[in-house]
Order: structure tokens, then C-alpha cells, then sequence
């Protein structure tokens, strides 16, 4: 495994137990005996995971916690407590420990509550890295992609970000067009410049040539002042038609004009003005079949239709669907301020999450997201923390991989458990096995080797 964990404990008949544990476990272990020392050490060495007891002399487990966020110490952190009372290690997940184990504690318990850990970070550092890739994005526009489908989407809007070309994405409602428009843009020479985002659909149809190209004073009855409009106020920057399919004709002969001459004229001007902009495009319709029917303009599709991103649902990737709820959950805790409410979601509960068809999308995840760190009430989101539409998915398709257990042994039972998600994995993919390794979070060949192994057949 190669990661790297930090035990504290002022016991050392404890620290050589755990030594002994998380070291078969394939853990790289170092103890302290204080956390004193132990902060001493983080100051010089970096660690991936820490066990801290929260009864020790001189500085307590709390303290601790305490002391690495003062320091601005990074540091997933599972504190240990043999007290009765549960108080400060909930105290202790107040101030930022991941989780807490009650002392005495099996072999098995320590190393799921590790594995879970390092899931968590390992999705956490994953969401670092895809920011880095992405540019300077503001907060809440970050694209988190596992998928190659997303991957490639986010290649295509990075690679043309410095070109003026025109950009069309097209996607269900929900999909982040507007989120990627800003990737471009924030990716662009024209970052410093505005992003000016208006959705087509929602501008009266009366209004809409005063708001886009602006109106001088007197134009009509309303008109008491001069006023830029969006395409004027973009200048330098970035203009981001969303629904663009729902503009009235008209009004396309004028876009059309605009992007022909790069000039615009205000209602009741005598002159024009030229104006510096890349526009970027959205729709959820077909366009392509709007033109057919003349509800869209073809020569205006064609000025459009420059660099088309087409962003697929999240349907079609559900490897990004535990990313993303880890990144939603994370943000709605920040964003709430809840940092008691839960750290992650169980096993069912992604299960359930994996095989919904997400008709709502990304934003459709993020809501539901919000709802389950509100309505959840333990360390783990669990499936009744989420609403009905996914427990009714869950019913009706019923546990077609669950495989019957033998007991409550893990090592005996341990076969079947890897076997059971395998299946969920292939399920979930349709037989991808490409795509079930990521699920699973193993190589391809690692997955050809265990299909052999337990006699599955799959497909590419």
C-alpha cells in the first residue's frame, strides 16, 4: 500500500498491538508516545493516515485535532477512546477528526476503518489534482470527472480555451454546460476579462434585442438612460448563450449579424460598435433537428457549431457518481457549516447511488447530496438517508449480485464479498470490464485474473 500511518498512544503494549496489525496489513507504521511528539514529527514528515488515542497526559486527543488545524496541518485523523461516553470523540469529529473508534477493538475493525479513510482521501486527493488540471476555476465551477468520457470533454475544453472559436455544448439539463463554459474561460487568455452567462429562455421576447445590444435614451418609453448591452458588457471576455436553441428567430438574424461583423448596434443608435467576444453556446435541445423544422436559423447552427462538446449523462459514467457525491458531500459540510454530520456513504448507499439512471444529472446528485448530509444521522450516509425514487430503483431491480453470506466472519466470507461486487461492478457498466476495474478500483488485469478465477464471463 505504501501509505504512510501515524499511531499516538501513551500505552506501549497498545502501539506495539497496532504496530503489529497495521504492519501485516501492509502499512508503513510509526508510533509516538505523546502528542506533543507527534506534532513535533508532522512538522518534518508528512503522513497519509493517524490513530489517536484521546486520553493522554499533557495533551489530550482533542487538543490534538485542535493543534494540527491551528497549524494548518492536513491530516485525516481517527481518534481512539476506551471512556464510556462517546462526548469528546464527537468533540473531536467537531474539530475535524474523520472518525472514532471505541477501545477495546478487533483486528478487522481498525483496518475497515482505515480502508474507509484512505477511500476518502484518495478521492479527496483526486479532486485536488482534476482542480489542478482545470486551471484557475472559481469556487463551486470545478469539473470532477473519473470517467474517459468526462476526461476527454475536459481535454477538448482545455486544448481550444485559447482559441476564439466559437464553442456549442450540448448535454441533457443538469450535465454542467455552464460549468464547463466557465473551465473555458477561466482556462483562456481572457480569464481577467467578464463571463457574462444569460439563459436565452428567460428574457421576455419583447426585451431581448434592449438587453443583448443595449438601448439608447429615448429609444422607447421605458429608455431613460443610455444602457450597454450583454454582448457590449462581454468586451474582452466571454459570452455564454445557455438554451441557446430558445432564441425566436428574429433574434438569430441578429446574433448571426453580430458574429459575422463582431460589431453591435443599440436600439435607436445610428452606429456601431465593435466588441471583442468569444462566445460559448448550450443547449439541452436538438438543433440539428430545429433546423430541419426552420425553428432554428442553419446558417447560425453552423456559426455555432465551431468546436461541439457534446457532455454525456451521468448515466453513461457512473465512475464518476462516488467522486462526485464525495466531492458534494464534502462542500455541502463546508458550505452548512455541519462538521458533526456524516463522513461518507455506506456500501449500500453508493450502491444505490451507482445504479440510479439520475435523470436530473450531476445537479439532480448535488441536491440529493445536501438533502442526505441534512437528513443523516451516523458517521455514514446509510440508504435511508435518501429519498424514495432510489429505494424503489433498488426494489424493483432487486439485490440480483448479493451473494448469501456465511456467518458474520470476514476472512471466511471474503471470497464472496469480492465476488458479490464484481458482479455489482459488471451490472453496473453493462459488462464493461474496462470500466468495471475503475468501479472497483483495481487494474484491468488485476479484473481479468479474478473473472478467471471465479469463473464470470463478461464482455469489452
Amino acid at each position: 500500500m505504501d501509505l504512510k500511518i501515524l499511531v499516538i498512544d501513551d500505552e506501549p503494549a497498545f502501539l506495539q498491538m497496532l504496530q503489529v496489525i497495521l504492519s501485516r496489513a501492509g502499512y508503513e507504521v510509526t508510533t509516538c508516545m505523546s502528542a506533543d511528539d507527534a506534532l513535533g514529527l508532522l512538522e518534518r514528515t508528512r503522513f497519509d493516515l493517524c490513530l489517536c488515542d484521546l486520553k493522554m497526559p499533557s495533551m489530550d486527543g482533542l487538543a490534538f485535532v485542535n493543534a494540527l488545524k491551528s497549524r494548518g496541518i492536513q491530516l485525516t485523523v481517527i481518534v481512539m477512546t476506551a471512556y464510556g461516553s462517546h462526548d469528546t470523540a464527537i468533540a473531536a469529529m467537531k474539530a475535524g477528526a474523520y472518525d472514532y473508534l471505541s477501545k477495546p477493538f478487533q483486528a478487522d475493525e481498525v483496518l475497515l476503518a482505515l480502508r474507509k479513510a484512505v477511500e476518502r482521501e484518495q478521492l479527496r486527493r483526486e479532486n485536488q489534482e482534476l482542480k489542478s488540471r482545470v486551471g484557475r476555476v472559481p469556487a463551486g465551477t470545478t469539473v470532477i470527472a473519473r470517467s474517459e468520457g468526462m476526461k476527454k470533454v475536459l481535454a477538448t475544453a482545455t486544448r481550444i480555451a485559447a482559441y476564439r472559436s466559437t464553442v456549442l455544448l450540448t448535454g441533457e439539463s443538469g450535465t454542467g454546460k455552464e460549468v464547463l463554459a466557465r473551465v473555458i474561460h477561466e482556462s483562456s487568455p481572457r480569464s481577467r476579462q467578464p463571463f457574462v452567462a444569460v439563459n436565452c429562455g428567460a428574457i421576455p421576447e419583447g426585451l431581448m434585442e434592449s438587453e443583448f445590444f443595449g438601448h439608447m435614451k429615448g429609444a422607447f418609453t421605458d429608455a431613460i438612460g443610455n444602457k450597454r448591452g450583454l454582448i457590449e458588457s462581454s468586451h474582452g471576455g466571454t459570452l455564454f448563450l445557455d438554451e441557446v436553441g430558445e432564441l425566436p428567430l428574429i433574434l438569430q438574424v441578429k446574433i448571426l449579424r453580430f458574429l459575422q461583423e463582431g460589431e453591435v448596434r443599440r436600439v435607436g443608435d445610428t452606429r456601431s460598435v465593435k466588441v471583442d467576444v468569444r462566445v460559448v453556446a448550450a443547449t439541452a435541445r436538438d438543433l440539428t433537428a430545429d433546423v430541419g423544422t426552420g425553428r432554428f436559423r442553419e446558417d447560425l447552427f453552423y456559426r455555432l457549431n465551431v468546436v461541439p462538446i457534446r457532455i454525456p449523462p451521468l448515466r453513461e459514467r457512473p465512475e464518476d457518481i462516488p467522486i462526485l457525491a464525495e466531492h458534494f458531500l464534502v462542500r455541502t459540510r463546508e458550505r452548512l457549516d455541519v462538521t458533526h454530520a456524516a463522513n461518507g456513504f455506506s456500501p449500500e448507499a453508493m450502491r444505490l447511488l451507482i445504479a440510479y439512471a439520475w435523470p436530473g444529472n450531476v445537479r439532480e446528485l448535488e441536491n440529493l447530496v445536501e438533502r442526505a448530509v441534512v437528513l443523516a444521522d451516523g458517521t455514514d450516509i446509510e440508504p435511508d438517508a435518501l429519498p424514495d425514487q432510489l429505494l424503489d430503483v433498488a426494489e424493483s431491480t432487486g439485490p440480483r449480485t448479493i451473494l448469501p453470506l456465511v456467518g458474520l466472519s470476514v476472512k471466511r466470507n471474503q471470497r464472496t464479498l469480492e465476488k458479490s461486487l464484481i458482479l455489482q461492478a459488471l451490472e453496473s457498466t453493462g459488462g464493461n470490464r474496462t470500466r468495471a476495474a475503475r468501479l472497483l478500483e483495481i487494474s484491468h488485469r488485476a479484473l481479468l485474473y479474478k473473472l478467471k478465477e471465479y469463473g464470470i464471463g463478461s464482455r469489452d
